[in-house]
């Protein structure tokens, strides 16, 4: 039986589940001081006076800091990804010192014995604000000019950030005397990620250095960056992330209070400690989405697909965060999807606003193509009087056709669309929803039947090194592991990536057992402590098994070749003889005789018979750097209710099949897609970031940013088609955001496709009641 391909529980299950393991907030350290943070209530204003001394007189205050007190020493925030040469980009200071730009930014800070005396003080720090012209209209804030009030940074001259442009072929011609165009604006709206753990920081010195505990995704990038802003040298800053409650694409961040819970600690020379509160992090968690996509695809008469042309707004926040530009610039090489065609062009435009700063959100960039580029096939579709799924089939890229340079300039290695879809339709009737959706045309029937298709494809698994440096990225995209065979020979297994709920334990786990032919219990995985696993790029874009499993895959290998050196020396027989199967050395021919891995592991600590020149030991790393990125796909069908009479929208029925390669452990695969559905089914209907006027989010709490339950959702019907990666030695393809990619058009589809006979072609998500029931009085007031 072989481990990969093993539906295995998670093995770290049995400690998160329960709470019996380590996270950030339950860490208790010695003279641990608790920090608090004053933040403005204004979304611009400059900071006039700011008075800490009625704080200092609380019970339990150890210090107050300003923005001003710590201007000397806490340097700017980290933007890693300059995606033009002019990208404007402004300085962002952790603690602002004369000017805020958002609700939310910390002006001050209490040091308290107690987390409850910091936040009973922070009602004392007497702060006074001159209040300025607030931007939050994302359209409104592009188009200010250089001398207009309405500037989130004066100094810069411009609500521009960059304006980035990709094409390829002649897409004027595409699109002059095209039989056929259509052209859409649809809108992103503004995501809060809300992972279960909120955001939480520890930070101790430690001899001549300091240790900082993070909920983060990404330990060792955060240790570099930390180490850039505050002078602080990197051998003498250790970062750990222990078990981390989800992110998203959140906790990919060097946040503020990270930095300044390093600076605390080396001001007090003692521990201190930050957890958000929920409101406070749908205020100061970076944001996802909010772009403002205008759109023109190109046809002949017969759905042949001529061109693609792409005009985003991206709206940034008030400042730029550690890849915040790039984000949908992701995109940029996704909004073809998988489909074929002569002309394309995309162009962003960077955009600063009043609002909290943007970043990565699970799919970054890559939901918001594949949400224009579906719902565009469907519009094509209804104009021709095409079945949607017989549009996909005219344009897209046949199985036989791969390997694919799309008109964006990837190569997808590998993918067969026709048999995800053809087991999607059969296993939602597709057909026979069909003849129910007529039925229900023809009745009248209040509540109308409608199905929507997505099929997509995503790029994972970030990346080549050489494509993110010619697209200006601030660092590489290689990961490293490191494979430890002890004495006894049980197994140590050091990956750079770090996990924060994907079961890396496990899967890793299976690989080594498989690679070694060890049993899965004597492997155990180290990750997310910069002291244990020092090398490492970390989690995030669908990259830990395709980019971190072969660099464990290739630091296996090499284990067994160091072993079968010494095991040729133990069997005095020439190495090339030696075949090593279920973790055993024999001689070809010779049944009956050989040595396992353990045994070997055992006669290399011994030491007291090796070869010349080896040394005493079976350890070995590999760093790994892909060719390409991996491209999983899928087909997803949704079926939704639609009353229109109240607007209610309930998804009856929700089948996905995704090809994400060659599968390692299916229970996690399929864990993955459901999470994913359920993010991608709450943009379609439930989840909106909403700011007033002034630049207030008006839902900070759980009550006012409405995310689904377990009983909000649907049944769903998932399953696999297996087309193996050729550029990695597992076939893998990443997951981890498939779901979320694939879902939000395929029930925003459903939607429109059961109003489209009331004239309806699109609702604004999220898909409300009441943006249902508006969009169908909006056309019934235009035929009056």
């Amino acid at each position: 039986m072989t481990e990969i391909g093993a539906a295995r529980r998670r093995v770290e299950d049995s400690r998160l589940i329960t709470g019996r393991t380590q996270w950030t907030d339950n860490l208790q350290l010695p003279g641990m001081c608790h920090v608090a943070f004053v933040r403005s209530p204004y979304a611009h204003a400059r900071i006039t006076r700011v008075d800490a001394s009625a704080a200092l007189e609380r019970p339990g205050v150890v210090a107050v800091f300003t923005g001003a007190d710590l201007a000397e020493e806490q340097g700017g925030l980290p933007c890693a990804w300059v995606v033009t040469e002019d990208m404007k980009h402004p300085d962002h200071p952790p603690m602002a010192v004369d000017e805020v730009r958002y609700v939310g930014e910390p002006v001050a800070c209490v040091v308290a014995r107690d987390r409850y005396a910091a936040a009973d003080a922070l009602e004392a720090v007497d702060v006074d604000y001159e209040p300025l012209p607030v931007v939050v209209d994302l359209e409104k804030a592009a188009k200010a000019p250089d001398d207009s009030a309405d500037l989130v940074h004066a100094d810069l001259g411009t609500n521009r950030s960059y304006t980035w442009v990709f094409e390829n072929g002649d897409i004027d011609a595409a699109v002059r005397d095209a039989p056929v165009l259509i052209e859409r604006r649809y809108v992103q709206q503004r995501l809060i990620p809300t992972a279960m753990e909120p955001r939480a920081v520890v930070c101790a010195p430690e001899g001549d250095g300091f240790t900082l505990w993070s909920a983060t995704q990404i330990p060792h990038i955060l240790r570099l960056m930390l180490a850039t802003v505050t002078g602080i040298p990197e051998h003498r800053l250790r970062v750990i992330a222990p078990d981390v409650g989800g992110g998203f694409g959140s906790k990919l961040q060097v946040y503020g209070e990270e930095v300044l819970a390093l600076l605390l600690a080396r001001r007090l020379g003692r521990p201190v400690k930050w957890t958000e509160s929920r409101s406070e992090g749908n205020l100061t968690v970076h944001h996802g989405r909010d772009q403002i996509q205008r759109l023109t695809l190109a046809a002949e008469r017969d759905g042949t697909i001529r061109g693609l042309k792409v005009d985003l707004l991206a709206d940034m926040g008030a400042y730029l965060m550690l890849v915040t530009p790039g984000i949908p610039l992701l995109g940029a090489f996704m909004f073809n999807g998988i489909y074929k065609m002569g002309a394309y062009s995309f162009t962003c435009t960077g955009v600063f606003t009043n609002k909290t700063p943007t970043d990565a959100y699970r799919g970054a960039g890559r939901p918001e193509a594949t949400y224009a580029i579906e719902r565009l096939m469907d519009e094509l579709a209804a104009e021709l009087d095409l079945d949607p799924i017989e549009v996909r089939r005219r344009n897209w890229i046949r199985h036989e056709e791969f390997p694919y340079e799309t008109i964006a300039g990837l190569t997808y290695d590998s993918g067969n669309y026709e048999a995800a879809t053809e087991k999607a339709l059969q296993l939602f009737e597709y057909d026979k929803l069909r003849a129910e959706q007529a039925d229900r045309r023809d009745r009248r029937d209040p509540v109308q039947l409608g199905i929507g298709v997505s099929t997509f494809t995503e790029m994972c698994g970030l990346a080549p090194s050489r494509v993110l440096g010619s697209l200006s990225y601030g660092a590489g995209g290689w990961e490293h592991a490191a494979v430890r065979v002890l004495p006894s020979g049980k197994v140590e297994v050091v990956t750079g990536a770090s996990a924060h709920g994907q079961g890396h334990e496990t899967a890793w786990a299976q690989i080594t057992a498989d690679r070694l032919g060890v049993p899965f219990e004597d492997v155990r995985v180290l990750h997310g402590d910069t002291s244990v696993s020092p090398k490492g790029m970390d989690t995030y874009g669908s990259r830990s098994l395709a980019v971190g499993g072969i660099a464990l895959v290739n630091a296996c290998d090499r284990v067994v070749d160091k072993a079968r050196r010494v095991a040729a020396h133990l069997l005095e027989a020439a190495e090339e003889d030696l075949e090593f199967t279920g973790g055993v050395f024999s001689v070809r021919g010779v049944p009956g005789e050989g040595r396992t891995l353990q045994e070997v592991a055992t006669a290399a600590f011994a030491a007291h018979d090796l070869p010349d020149g080896v040394e005493p030991s079976l350890d070995a790393d590999a760093t790994f750097d892909p060719e390409n990125f991996s491209f999983p796909h899928g087909t997803h069908l949704c079926a939704a209710e639609v009353d229109t009479e109240t607007g209610f929208v309930r998804i009856r029925s929700y089948v996905a099949v995704d090809d994400v390669g060659s599968v390692v452990n299916p229970l996690i695969v399929e864990g993955q897609v459901h999470g994913g559905l359920a993010q991608g089914i709450a943009q379609a209907l439930y989840e909106e970031a909403v700011y007033d006027e002034d630049g207030n989010l008006t839902t900070t709490t759980m009550a006012d940013y409405l995310i689904p339950s377990a009983a909000d959702l649907p049944d769903f019907t998932t399953d696999r088609t297996e087309t193996p990666a050729t550029t990695n030695p597992l076939g893998v393809k990443g997951v981890g955001e498939a779901g979320t990619i694939a879902s939000t058009p395929a029930v925003v589809n459903a939607i429109v496709d059961a109003l489209r006979p009331y004239g309806v072609r699109d609702v604004p998500m999220p898909c409300t009641p009441e943006r249902v029931w508006r969009a169908l009085n909006a056309q019934e007031g235009q035929s009056a």
